[in-house]
């Protein structure tokens, strides 16, 4: 029988106990617009999981900013599977606790990325303010709604989507894209601590012109607003985000879930669990749940982390303490 277990709730790290119960508990710790992804899946892999072993299995799920998600797990959140929003949260666990395998990316296909997605705009009806690129962030008088790059993994791929833009822009003229960086970044007048919270804030308080979010969460996000108060904007390039997965190994070994938590994310990348990321917006790997979903992910120009010098130099100069961002930052805090 699994023993009691602890998870943060939803938005925060207010920990409450979950009792035991006959059958296998797995916790899956991910970022703020996974839910829905994951409550279809979870749904799935329970019945898929029954089918192949006769075992029942519960899941439970946390949400919240990416980076405190793997903050979470390296205080004490017990998760046997990380389901982040960029790499380097993932490395960071890997590297101060040592409960993740360093080879972690290679444990999987595809980097361990089983789904990708990118950086879109999302504007009021009508998109009165015109937006339809980047270059329009920086326009006198529109207000841009963002998480923030120190808490959300998704704030972090919209920041590098507009930083790859401005090399573009300027030809590599770094000082041009910083005055341009810096130009927008002052247009965002708070920094919600990750997506969800930037799209409530956006969609329930009114808050800014324009949202820069992620493609499924633009697409959640019109969906529950009736499909006609807000539109997506694509703008020329974006950025290709791959969020990636991983076993907690030291956790999962302590639970006794190794093998549940290694056939839960494997099982992702099994037809069944494509269509779902299909389904919940997310660009799925397998070509064939792509064609079939053609028309929901519009040809966008992707660039990718890789040609902007990879995560390890992005982080140290962008998002580590007193990088790129505090400074470009500093007068508005």
């Amino acid at each position: 029988m699994t023993p009691p277990r602890l998870i943060a709730a939803l938005g925060g790290l207010l920990l409450l106990s979950v009792p035991a119960w006959a059958g296998a508990t797995l916790l899956n710790a991910s970022y703020d617009p996974t839910s829905e992804l994951y409550r279809d899946y979870n749904a799935a892999f329970i019945r898929h999981w029954r089918a192949e072993t006769g075992q029942s299995v519960r899941i439970l799920q946390s949400h919240g900013g990416s980076g405190r998600q793997a903050l979470a797990v390296m205080e004490g959140l017990p998760a046997d599977v990380v389901t982040l929003a960029e790499p380097r949260d993932i490395d960071a666990v890997a590297a101060r606790t040592g409960l993740i395998a360093a080879d972690w990316r290679r444990r999987f296909p595809d980097g361990a990325a089983p789904y990708s997605s990118t950086v879109v705009f999302l504007v009021r009806r009508g998109n009165p303010r015109h937006i339809r690129d980047w270059s329009d962030l920086a326009r006198p008088g529109v207000v841009v709604m963002s998480a923030s790059p120190k808490t959300s993994g998704g704030a972090r791929w919209a920041y590098l989507a507009a930083w790859g833009y401005a090399l573009r822009r300027s030809g590599g003229d770094d000082g041009r894209a910083q005055g341009f960086m810096r130009a927008w970044l002052s247009h965002v007048p708070v920094w919600e601590s990750g997506a969800r919270g930037a799209t409530a804030a956006f969609l329930r308080r009114g808050v800014g012109d324009v949202l820069l979010t992620w493609e499924n969460e633009a697409m959640l996000a019109r969906r529950e607003a009736g499909g006609v108060a807000v539109e997506i904007i694509y703008p020329s390039c974006s950025i290709l985000a791959e969020p990636p997965v991983a076993v907690v190994d030291g956790l999962a070994a302590r639970h006794g879930t190794s093998a549940l938590a290694e056939a839960y994310l494997r099982h992702l990348y099994s037809p069944e669990g494509q269509e779902i990321v299909a389904r919940n917006h997310y660009r799925p790997r397998d070509a064939a749940a792509l064609r079939a979903h053609a028309a929901d992910f519009p040809a966008v120009d992707l660039f990718t982390v890789a040609s902007l010098g990879g995560w390890a130099a992005l982080w140290r100069r962008h998002f580590a303490e007193g990088g790129l961002f505090d400074r470009l930052t500093a007068a508005e805090r």
